[in-house]
């Protein structure tokens, strides 16, 4: 019987950690170490004599944002399916965090809010812990857990290209970017027995292997023309108690469908980010981000923006669009060849999908390497899993982005229906507890979508429609 892609995701998201393993191959390498590609690293310390993970960013034990990562100093989310795989190939990674200075607050210091209205918060532990942090801390963090398995080695250089023998990945080329290494470093060839991609949207793969002559992945793109703008502050509990405040105006609200952020992290500081879309685009000037944090979110934001001790600048990012390259649809493609992360896809980022779909990635990859298979034929097996994890993000992000005014599609099949299955849930979800957590164990990733429109959640969301006050 073949398996539903909720089956499939169960099964790529559990916490279960493997018990089996074996070497299959002498070398891997991996192409970027960023959270795909750590997570990537770890998975094939188990299968691999060597693992080299190759970084064009000398960041060390820094904290601050690396230079190939431009938006790493905005908000980011680990979902709670983050965490979880965390958890599960780092054991005792969480608790690590939080002694470490991650935070997780406490429920009483947290809101969600949905067009000016507080939205109830599903059961405590219903979800598992909330671990918060900037991003650069916790890619430190996953970066000393994998860099501490002793047959992974990370190399300081530029991917330049892959070398083909016969109809599979053989080689990387990268430059040196060491400390010492000229500007002109000549190129230098590793021999790999398989090669993972994890150099994130801008990957430059596909154009590799169409001067190869191998055909290129289709590219789907959603321009969502999303603008970001974060500032750190001082905690001060005079000023507030929040450990986390989501809001979002929906568009048809009659407000600008804007996001903001406030996010408790470590260091005592708050990260507060606004968001707009199209022409509406926050600016590095404080007053205007002050403006923005005063007009159009809860008093959190307003008494932190105005009151607070700023830490450093307001810095702004830009993303023009969501992205999906469907190797899976390849007719041919190369043996040896692996691709993660936003190398594969990347989502709407105030979604928080990103870093969780990279370690999801990485479960799909141990499962495809404890399948037995044969590294001299194409990785169908795991392309197909990773098309279970990409869909269920797509369709979360970009369903919601399809109601954005300057969004004109590409509309997906069945969109009307999902779109009214979505809204009805959405709206029980507020007052029906057992449908809030179907919504969140979807929207933070730890279940497939498809359970929003299971029988119990269909009944228990239209009867809250007709009966609104009955659970």
């Amino acid at each position: 019987m073949v398996a539903s892609a909720a089956q499939r995701f169960a099964r790529i998201a559990t916490a279960e950690r493997p018990t089996e393993t074996r070497i299959l191959m002498r070398r891997a390498i991996v192409l970027g170490a960023s959270m795909a590609g750590l997570m990537a690293a770890r998975v094939l310390s188990d299968h691999a004599d060597e693992v080299l993970v190759i970084e064009r960013d000398a960041s060390g034990e820094s904290t601050l944002p690396r230079p190939g990562v431009p938006q790493g100093s905005q908000v980011h989310a680990l979902l709670p399916a983050g965490h979880t795989q965390l958890d599960r190939w780092f054991p005792g990674f969480t608790a690590e965090a939080i002694a470490a200075g991650a935070t997780n607050p406490d429920p009483e210091t947290v809101r969600n809010y949905v067009n000016g209205v507080l939205r109830p918060l599903p059961p405590r532990d219903s979800l598992g812990i909330s671990l918060v942090s900037t991003r650069p801390f916790l890619e430190l963090l996953v970066r000393r857990r994998t860099l501490a398995i002793g047959n992974i080695r990370l190399i300081h250089g530029r991917a330049d290209g892959i070398e083909f023998t016969g109809d599979r990945v053989s080689a990387v080329r990268y430059q040196p970017t060491g400390t010492g290494q000229p500007a002109d470093a000549p190129l230098v060839t590793e021999p790999a027995d398989l090669v993972v991609d994890a150099t994130g949207r801008s990957s430059r793969f596909s154009d590799w292997l169409g001067a190869a002559g191998w055909p290129q992945p289709p590219m789907r793109r959603m321009p969502i023309k999303l603008n970001y703008a974060s500032a750190l502050f001082k905690q001060d509990p005079k000023i507030s108690d929040i450990g986390i405040s989501i809001a979002q105006n929906h568009p048809g609200s009659g407000q600008p469908p804007r996001q903001g952020g406030v996010l408790s992290v470590e260091g005592d500081r708050w990260l507060v980010l606004v968001a707009g879309y199209a022409d509406d685009r926050p600016t590095r000037d404080l007053e205007d981000f002050r403006k923005r944090c005063r007009d159009d979110f809860p008093p959190a934001f307003r008494q932190i923006a105005d009151h607070g001790e700023l830490i450093g600048e307001v810095m702004t990012y830009h993303q023009a669009d969501s992205r999906r390259r469907d190797y899976d649809k390849l007719e041919r493609i190369p043996a040896g060849l692996i691709v993660a992360g936003d190398a594969v896809a990347s989502f709407n980022p105030v979604y928080g999908q990103g870093m969780t779909s990279a370690t999801l990635h990485a479960s799909c990859l141990s499962a495809y390497l404890r399948s037995d298979p044969s590294l001299d034929q194409p990785a169908r097996a795991y392309f197909d899993e990773v098309r279970v994890v990409v869909d269920a993000a797509w369709q979360v992000s970009t369903f919601a982005d399809l109601e954005l005014p300057h969004v004109d599609g590409p509309y997906p099949r069945g969109y009307r229906l999902v779109k009214w299955i979505s809204g009805l849930v959405f709206q029980a979800a507020a007052g029906d507890p057992f449908v809030n957590v179907q919504f969140n164990r979807v929207t933070t990733m730890l279940d497939h979508p498809s359970a929003l429109a299971r029988p119990q959640t269909l009944l228990r969301a239209l009867r809250w429609k007709l009966l609104p006050g009955t659970t």
